[in-house]
């Protein structure tokens, strides 16, 4: 390759499916770097990523790892991103301070939709990416077949760099493509140069064409080279390539084993060559303002040093005890660390394009440009906008298992949604119940677990209540009267109402029509009190809508009537009134589109229909080839697992939005079951009798 002089401090996430071994691939980096004296493993619980106890009882990423170190002269930033579809957010907003991306995977042709989402988000951005086909070593296909597959979820064109040198079933070495050297694999150490072999020559030369001719669709000069049959130098390959990576037009192909440090090195040099400076991120991204300038990607909170934001520096130096502001906050550094996984070392300042964790920035969220005098603009376009977290789509209701904890609870579940803005906390007005909110089992399997090991609150975690409502499907008139007498002053109110089903989605309409002065007025108000406070809980149990109450007549007495007395009769009126206006239970249901690949379409319309679903449609995506979404209404009740069997069904791809609709009747056997699980009392009873 070409000497170059040396970059900024440059930023590189590693990304890609679950186990397809980007834990393992930063491992490696690190040992070949010399930031670390040995491997870890996930096996050993030893890895410099995924050193938290979540990630490590799992054996799999939860969250995003920083490790910074150096490779020939420069500074390089790893951040190892989760796999799971279930922390997506994580890696999104990684991605968002990375000057490059590596899409770590395996070279299998059934795993490559689980591919789809991740590079149409990385090309949406124009975010610089190649692939790393890790595991080559135990490949059981023909790389140009897994390049097919993954070409086929890839809009910008696969641009292979290797091609794999085989001994019977087994990838021993490579050939690069652009210096035609042949290299074999030596584990733990860095490749041998060896002669090509005489079977790869052919191979070779025509991987090789396929290179130089997807190079050529960009430019006009090497199109004429080719054509006239001129090969065009080493140097002006390496340009090409390094231009249309940072461009995000090609998607560079190499090869590679992580278990054993097969091609990392390959890899450190051509990200070293090929990968854009820091100016070049700020640039693609649009971010503005006075240095200095960073931006925060991730929020942690630590037992040791508290509020940790971890931030890429644009524009430097930033100093221990600066101020840095969002536009709105400003907040005093409390300190400046380098991070390499767990192990944080304090640093006097963050250079440009280092990444580093600023301690104690208190009010301000990740996602905040930071700059001197505050003078930033977010980026609104779709290359520099902040990603909004996803719509949230699993929920479970948590309780501390001590209820002293309940303060200590609600105040840990803020910090843990600062450092996962992907959860949300909400608390319930219809159930009561505090729900947290997050993309999937796994994910708030995690959160919880969070709660207690990190913020040391036990937590319960239960699937919440539906929050079902009962209405009327005729209307009566009622008289009630409330009469006490119990020395001195008594307690009289009289009331006659009428009860009326309004349309579904009405609400509650109180009306009155005393004529005469049979109530007087500053009674009235009294009985629309008591009316509203027994719709709270109607006769099956729920709570009541879609009523109209008209107040019509009454009497009242000079001395004993007052408004708690009218409060009493009004509730009284609907509480002897209501199970005869033939009471129903109402279901809410949701308009739910799923988002899936086509070829599991009808799948999803199968999964829908047996949890009490209506089609309504589907149509292809929009902005997505090859993926389809399915319209439904479905009721809230068969949507607590839906995610769960949804994935399943569908590689782990596949996921849905979701939005309340409407109110529907339920009746029959399910409807008898739910309101007997909402009055088990009551029915303990009835049995017994």
């Amino acid at each position: 390759m070409p000497q170059k002089t040396p970059s900024a401090p440059r930023c590189v996430a590693l990304v890609g499916p679950y186990l397809a071994g980007k834990t393992t691939l930063l491992e490696s980096i690190l040992l070949a770097t010399e930031a670390i004296p040995r491997k870890g493993t996930a096996k050993d619980g030893n890895t410099v990523g995924d050193s938290s106890p979540a990630a490590r009882s799992r054996k799999m990423s939860v969250e995003v790892n920083v490790a910074s170190t150096s490779f020939m002269g420069e500074k390089w930033t790893f951040i190892d991103c989760p796999g799971s579809i279930e922390f997506s957010h994580e890696a999104r907003t990684a991605l968002m301070a990375a000057d490059a991306a590596i899409v770590v995977c395996e070279p299998t042709v059934e795993r490559a939709m689980t591919l789809a989402p991740l590079l149409k988000f990385l090309d949406d951005r124009q975010i610089p990416h190649l692939l790393f086909l890790n595991k080559i070593d135990d490949a059981s296909i023909r790389v140009r077949d897994a390049l097919a597959a993954l070409q086929g979820v890839s809009a910008r064109p696969l641009v292979l760099r290797q091609v794999p040198i085989r001994e019977g079933d087994t990838v021993t070495g490579y050939v690069d493509l652009i210096s035609e050297r042949a290299y074999h694999y030596k584990p733990g150490q860095a490749s041998d140069l060896v002669p090509m072999p005489q079977t790869m020559a052919e191979r070779e030369k025509e991987a090789r064409q396929g290179l130089l001719e997807k190079l050529a669709d960009f430019d006009d000069k090497l199109l004429e080279q080719l054509l006239e049959d001129t090969a065009p130098s080493k140097e002006e390959i390496y340009s090409h390539l390094a231009r249309n990576l940072a461009s995000d037009r090609i998607v560079p192909v190499l090869l590679g084993a992580a278990a054993i440090d097969a091609g990392v090195r390959r890899l450190l040099k051509s990200l070293r060559h090929d990968v854009p400076e820091p100016s070049v991120t700020q640039a693609r991204l649009g971010l503005k303002g006075t240095a200095p300038l960073a931006q925060v990607f991730k929020t942690q909170h630590t037992a040791h040093t508290g509020k940790v934001s971890i931030a890429r520096v644009w524009q430097g130096p930033i100093t221990d005890g600066a101020t840095l502001s969002d536009g709105t906050t400003s907040a005093k550094i409390a300190g400046v660390t380098r991070l390499l996984g767990a192990t944080v070392t304090k640093q006097a300042k963050g250079e440009t394009g280092d990444v580093v964790g600023l301690l104690k920035l208190e009010g301000i969220a990740t996602g905040a440009v930071l700059s001197a005098k505050g003078d930033v603009a977010a980026p609104s376009d779709a290359v520099g906008a902040w990603p909004a977290p996803p719509q949230a789509i699993f929920s479970l209701a948590v309780n501390a298992e001590k209820r002293g904890d309940d303060v200590k609870l609600s105040g840990s579940l803020h910090r843990l949604v600062e450092e996962d803005p992907a959860l949300i906390v909400e608390h319930n007005a219809d159930t009561h119940e505090l729900l947290l909110w997050g993309q999937g089992e796994m994910h708030l399997a995690v959160a919880l677990d969070r709660l207690r090991s990190s913020y040391h609150v036990p937590v319960i975690g239960q699937p919440p209540h539906v929050p079902y409502k009962e209405t009327i499907r005729k209307g009566i008139t009622q008289h009630a009267r409330h009469k006490r007498q119990s020395g001195g002053h008594g307690q009289f109110a009289d009331v006659k109402v009428e009860i009326r089903p309004l349309p579904r989605g009405a609400g509650f309409k109180f009306e009155e029509k005393i004529v005469g002065g049979a109530i007087p007025r500053n009674f009235i108000p009294a009985v629309e009190e008591g009316v509203r406070d027994y719709l709270k809980r109607g006769p099956l149990g729920f709570p009541v809508v879609d009523v109209q109450c008209v107040l019509f007549d009454g009497q009242y007495h000079d001395v004993d009537s007052s408004d708690q007395a009218f409060i009493t009769a009004g509730g009284l009126a609907m509480r002897e009134g209501m199970p005869k206006c033939d009471p129903v239970l109402l279901e809410p249901i949701c308009k739910v589109a799923v988002t899936v690949p086509n070829e599991f379409t009808s799948r999803v319309q199968r999964l829908v229909q047996t949890r009490r679903g209506q089609i309504l449609g589907y149509d292809a995506k929009a902005g997505w080839t090859g993926w389809d979404e399915v319209s439904a209404m479905l009721p809230q009740s068969e949507m607590h697992d839906l995610i769960i069997e949804l994935r399943s069904a569908t590689q782990g791809v596949g996921t849905f939005n979701w939005t309340f609709d409407h109110l529907a009747e339920l009746t029959g056997k399910p409807a008898e079951k739910i309101i007997a699980l909402r009055r088990p009392g009551e029915e303990a009873k009835k049995a017994a009798s």
